[in-house]
């Protein structure tokens, strides 16, 4: 086993790391107080490159491995939430799914400006009533002949205001239940999108959050990507190196709690000596380290599993479940170890605290990957060895 990061890959955390710490830093209290979108930022990371980093190079994109995707993401969301989701969906979500399943004429009208930044996309699949549940679509889009016509609302929509391009989920055969779902291409100003109003958010405030109403959209038929009833396998096997990025950042969340937590332990006086060096809080580091670092082998042992193109359903969603937990969990000590200066803005961690509950949520509820791991460990399909007999005692 070799746990060493390639020069390539070191280069890319390095140049996340900096970007992050030079760019984003600066105005990122003030964004998620006025909820101000990133327009600037997100400009430069389609210029670094960070908009479609495993997109292939054919079509505009970086063509790196997932670690090099995690390394990134990590120390992006260290600082700025909102920019680290805008970046995973459009990496994760539309980029990876339009490369993966969408044909050659879709690939070169969408994918190219996609990767390359001058577009951003939004995956368009949670609704008022399914969110968990995927399989309750009540999104339709009827078959009209020479084009699908387009109904429903989609909720929780990131880049929702800001997107070009739309990958939406709906259902076409409702007889069929979830093999009669579709995944269509849809561009934002075509007559009937409706875009409602940005949500006001606990965290990743300045992020771009939308619902959206589709009102007799007319979709053109080759627009929809892959076979009749496609679409349900499409977000799944979509979600799955989704959960990857949400992973990362979930990672990055907690990393950067830890860095300004230790760094403040470290000058912070009390009783005649820093408070690092009271056993309480040393503890606590100790405990944030701990966590964070399994974490981290979680998150990078799905990335790489993706890589090797093996299975990562099971893996992806042990790293989002965990880092998110972990997240959460040490952003409130992080809060806890500044005191009084973790309850107010400027000191950063309360951000950090806020941003990391919706990656219990969001591609998935942490209730949603208990569900995946254990459908995954009952099945036999878990990576982690196990004896015929405790399988057969499963079964």
């Amino acid at each position: 086993m070799n746990f060493h990061l390639t020069e390539e890959q070191l280069a890319v955390k390095e140049a996340a790391r900096e970007f992050a710490q030079k760019e984003l830093k600066p105005g990122v209290i003030e964004r998620d107080s006025s909820m101000e979108y990133p327009a600037e930022q997100v400009r430069r990371m389609a210029e670094l490159g960070f908009l479609g980093m495993m997109t292939s190079p054919e079509y505009g994109g970086g063509g790196m491995d997932t670690i090099s995707y995690t390394l990134a993401m990590e120390e992006i969301s260290k600082v700025d939430n909102s920019c680290s989701v805008i970046m995973s969906v459009n990496n994760s979500l539309v980029c990876w799914g339009l490369e993966q399943y969408g044909n050659e004429a879709q690939k070169s009208k969408y994918l190219t400006k996609l990767a390359a930044g001058e577009w951003i996309g939004a995956f368009c699949l949670s609704e008022p009533e399914a969110g968990s549940d995927a399989t309750s679509q009540q999104t339709t889009a009827e078959d009209m002949g020479d084009h699908y016509l387009l109904n429903g609302t989609k909720n929780w929509i990131t880049n929702g205001g800001t997107s070009k391009v739309h990958l939406v989920i709906a259902q076409t055969n409702p007889e069929l239940g979830h093999r009669g779902i579709d995944v269509f291409i849809v561009e934002t100003d075509w007559p009937g999108v409706v875009i409602g109003k940005k949500e006001d958010k606990l965290g990743i405030r300045s992020s771009d959050t939308h619902s959206i109403m589709y009102n007799d959209v007319k979709v053109p038929k080759e627009n929809r990507i892959g076979d009749p009833g496609f679409g349900f396998k499409f977000a799944m096997k979509t979600l799955a190196g989704g959960r990857i990025g949400i992973a990362s950042q979930a990672l990055g969340i907690a990393a950067g709690a830890y860095e300004l937590a230790a760094a403040y332990a470290n000058e912070r006086q009390a009783f005649g000596k820093t408070i690092a060096n009271h056993q309480a809080i040393a503890f606590k580091l100790a405990n944030m380290a701990l966590d964070i670092e399994a974490a981290r082998l979680l998150v990078y042992r799905s990335a790489w599993l993706k890589d090797q193109q093996l299975d990562y359903n099971a893996a992806s969603a042990m790293a989002k479940l965990y880092a998110s937990e972990v997240a959460m969990k040490h952003t409130v000590e992080a809060v806890q170890i500044h005191g009084g200066y973790g309850f107010v803005k400027e000191y950063h961690v309360e951000r950090l605290m806020r941003d990391a509950k919706i990656t219990q949520i969001y591609e998935g509820t942490s209730e949603v990957q208990r569900i995946v791991i254990s459908r995954e460990v009952i099945n036999g399909n878990l990576y982690v060895p196990m004896s015929p007999d405790g399988m057969e005692a499963l079964r």
